[in-house]
């Protein structure tokens, strides 16, 4: 006679479900895990490409101050041919007070009110980088165009480096007008009273004297693109170019 043995359970598949359940969390664990990776390396990204937009664009500018004081990259005087230190250009940098009118003359008659990286002071919409109808102002198609702004280097002569090793892989690229970088140059005269005025630097009595030659203020716009479609920065600065004293 055989020993009594326990009745078998029947089986109702409970281990089953347990395992697909924490299969599918598990997947959506590791799903959610490269989705924010994916996410934080397009941040990283994102801002590895503007820092290197806005490196561009600083450059612009002390290229743009390098260009009004006509002066190399290490402080001496720019000597060159052609756009080089503007030594053929027709648009130059006024250097005396009867050179401003006539500049301002000339590129007034200019659609875009700039010529060769120097223009009049703009009156119309100021954010031209962020205008696409010419009908509300000048655009950025208008404005990037060569024998409107400057390109890094056009008239210091400095140095881009070569394809392979270029001196910066933004500016380096001037394929096409999205791309690389354009600085323009606004000539703004002061009133020849600006001369005996006084700028106050840490409080009403510590005057310095402007001494402007001639009574001009520049303001600068540097735009640099950066290697990825959407990025863009814009820079200002107002520049002033004081007289030494002998």
């Amino acid at each position: 006679m055989l020993p009594n043995t326990p009745p078998q359970r029947q089986q109702h598949g409970v281990a089953l479900f347990v395992v697909i359940v924490f299969v599918m969390l598990s997947m959506l664990l590791a799903l959610w895990a490269s989705r924010t990776s994916l996410f934080n390396e397009m941040v990283v990204g994102n801002d590895a490409d503007y820092q290197r937009a806005f490196e561009a664009a600083q450059a612009l500018i002390q290229d743009a101050e390098l260009d009004i004081r006509g002066e190399k990259a290490d402080g001496s005087a720019c000597t060159g041919a052609g756009d080089v230190c503007r030594t053929t250009t027709t648009d130059k940098i006024p250097l005396e007070a009867k050179d401003i009118g006539l500049l301002l003359a000339t590129l007034d008659q200019q659609t875009e009110k700039c010529r060769n990286g120097l223009c009049a002071k703009r009156l119309d919409k100021q954010d031209f980088w962020n205008n696409t109808d010419e009908t509300k102002g000048l655009t950025l198609a208008q404005m990037a165009v060569a024998t409107v702004g400057a390109r890094y280097g056009k008239f210091t002569g400095a140095a881009l480096g070569s394809t392979e090793k270029p001196a910066d892989p933004i500016l380096a690229d001037t394929s096409a007008a999205n791309r690389g970088g354009w600085y323009w140059i606004e000539v703004l005269p002061y009133d020849e009273s600006s001369k005996s005025s006084g700028l106050i630097v840490g409080g009403p009595s510590n005057l310095l004297p402007l001494n402007l030659t001639p009574s001009v203020v520049y303001r600068i716009t540097a735009l640099a693109y950066g290697r990825k479609p959407n990025t863009m920065v814009v820079l200002q600065q107002t520049y002033a170019q004081q007289r030494l004293k002998d």
